[in-house]
């Protein structure tokens, strides 16, 4: 299994996420730029660690930190090689071949399989894996659409092994893939927000606990009267008397702003309440109402109640955005059990 620590593990942390998979024998990590894996390796991380994005003025450090690269077109493998061939590498270094099936982002078309074959002969590079990326795999939908990706994938990659004459890893499953196509597993999958408890099945996600809590507590507590307003450019007007919370947190905390003014809500002992007003750059404000709360009462952003998708869709968005907005300044605890 590779787990993908890739955008600070989704926002998690990188180090601290990819220190306990190690410790749990994962197989592979995943990064999107060299940087991040450098990163994992300078924190003692020792498991092998692709990258998904090679970029050309980084293909020192990945050499020099044993980083493995994603290659997915003939320029970049050409620059690799050459830059193998500069330092003096003997050895077989392990490269990872991206195939393209139907995404349309990166990766290797059939028509330029015979050129691949020819080439990564030639060089002093080892194929470790072969795989692709699924488009549409979450989406019922689109079953056909993911079915060919499968079949694309599975007639290219084997006429890749054929014509490399050896077997590397094969991997085409992504999070929602593992659910609903596991007769597609090959050689090994690739998890990312399911390590946190997001699963697009109906059925899987009754049985999955969220792994992430975004909280914060109440910062004071006023009394607002009828025809009072609240926030920046007084956009919320009181219509009845009200108590107001305010709560530590904001956009500058990775709160987007269009979910004040009644669009999102936080909660409160297992109630939900709406956030009131402009989001503040460190902070905003909530109508609790009469609720018996005080101040320094604990809020929850998303963990439960609302969930983590539920806070998505006030922002608009996907669970991977809001967990990857999440800014650096919030601090980050982590539990073990």
């Amino acid at each position: 299994m590779m787990a993908m620590v890739k955008a600070y593990s989704y926002g998690l942390g990188g180090y601290e996420i990819a220190e306990f998979l190690q410790h749990h024998h994962i197989d592979y990590l995943g990064v999107a730029y060299a940087d991040e894996g450098v990163d994992l390796r300078k924190n003692g991380i020792t498991t092998p660690i692709m990258v998904m994005n090679p970029e050309q003025h980084s293909y020192d450090i990945i050499i020099d930190y044993d980083l493995e690269p994603e290659i997915y077109s003939f320029r970049v493998l050409e620059l690799f090689n050459q830059q193998l061939i500069r330092k003096g590498i003997q050895q077989k270094y392990p490269i990872h071949i991206k195939l393209e099936t139907g995404m349309h982002r990166l990766g290797f078309k059939g028509d330029e399989l015979d050129d691949l074959i020819d080439q990564l002969k030639s060089m002093n590079v080892k194929v470790k894996s072969i795989f692709s990326h699924l488009s549409s795999s979450d989406d019922p939908a689109e079953e056909k659409y993911t079915l060919d990706q499968f079949h694309i994938f599975t007639k290219n990659s084997e006429k890749l092994i054929s014509g490399l004459n050896y077997q590397p890893i094969r991997h085409i499953l992504n999070t929602s893939g593992i659910v609903n196509y596991p007769d597609y597993q090959f050689d090994m999958v690739r998890i990312g927000i399911g390590m946190v408890g997001i699963s697009s099945d109906p059925e899987i996600k009754k049985k999955l606990q969220s792994a992430v809590r975004f909280k914060t507590v109440i910062s004071q507590i006023s009394e607002v009267n009828e025809g009072d307003s609240v926030g920046y450019n007084r956009r919320f007007r009181v219509e009845n008397k009200t108590r107001i919370a305010t709560i530590p947190v904001g956009y500058a905390d990775g709160i987007p702003r269009l979910i004040g003014n009644k669009v999102g809500n936080v909660g409160i002992q297992n109630r939900t309440f709406p956030i009131v007003g402009n989001v503040c750059m460190d902070m905003m404000m909530i109508d609790i109402g009469d609720f018996p709360v005080k101040d320094g009462e604990e809020v929850m952003i998303f963990n439960s109640k609302p969930s983590l998708e539920e806070f998505a869709d006030y922002c608009k968005t996907i669970p991977y955005e809001v967990l990857t907005s999440i800014s650096r300044r919030v601090k980050r605890i982590y539990i073990k059990d």
